[in-house]
């Protein structure tokens, strides 16, 4: 029986061809991974992301995406929801609120938030001009931020509509019309953004 050969150390040029190897990988990951700006549009937009309430009492219009980072229609919307902000940024706040957060559990209750994404449009005064479920392609957000910058009604587009209260609405009205758009109601079984049933 013969015995395998002896295994030598590596030479110079097979420790470089590693090395050359490992460090093609490394630069092939880094590009994978995003480069030098790993944050995705939705991140950015996030982080830039004015105060809720100073938002709506500067005066200026707001848009507000009630999103989670593991949303796919909110991170499909991301990259129109920042071209938006970056052209109307003078004229319009656009305010990202992650479901996740539990610091915004007061608004995501305040606002029936119960899927994502959840747009919020509100004018200059902060008075909620209403709101829109779902995803939306981005000729739907330009005519919705459109429609909020003018003051004007949201235009007609399934899962948008106009708010109202329920202590205001007649007793004989339906308090949500048949895309789930309208008043807000308070279910009597809790339901959450994150309830997909």
């Amino acid at each position: 029986m013969t015995s395998p050969a002896p295994t030598e150390p590596l030479g110079r040029r097979e420790r470089m061809l590693l090395a050359g190897l490992a460090a093609a990988l490394a630069v092939l990951l880094f590009w994978l991974r995003g480069g030098l700006h790993p944050e995705a549009p939705l991140e950015e937009l996030a982080r830039r992301s004015p105060d809720l309430t100073i938002a709506l009492a500067n005066g200026k219009p707001t848009l507000v995406e009630f999103y989670a980072d593991w949303c796919e229609a909110c991170r499909a919307m991301a990259p129109a929801m920042a071209a938006i902000e970056r052209e109307h940024r003078d004229a319009l706040d656009v305010v990202l609120l992650n479901v996740d957060n539990p610091r915004w559990q007061p608004q995501l209750e305040q606002y029936g938030v119960n899927g994502i994404p959840q747009l919020e449009f509100f004018d200059a005064s902060g008075r909620d001009l209403g709101r829109s479920l779902g995803a939306r392609r981005p000729a739907e957000l330009e005519a919705l931020t459109a429609a909020v910058l003018a003051g004007g009604p949201l235009p007609q587009l399934a899962g948008v509509g106009a708010l109202s209260d329920l202590a205001e609405a007649p007793a004989a009205a339906a308090p949500v019309d048949a895309a789930g758009v309208g008043a807000r109601a308070t279910p009597s079984t809790p339901i959450g953004p994150r309830s997909h049933g």
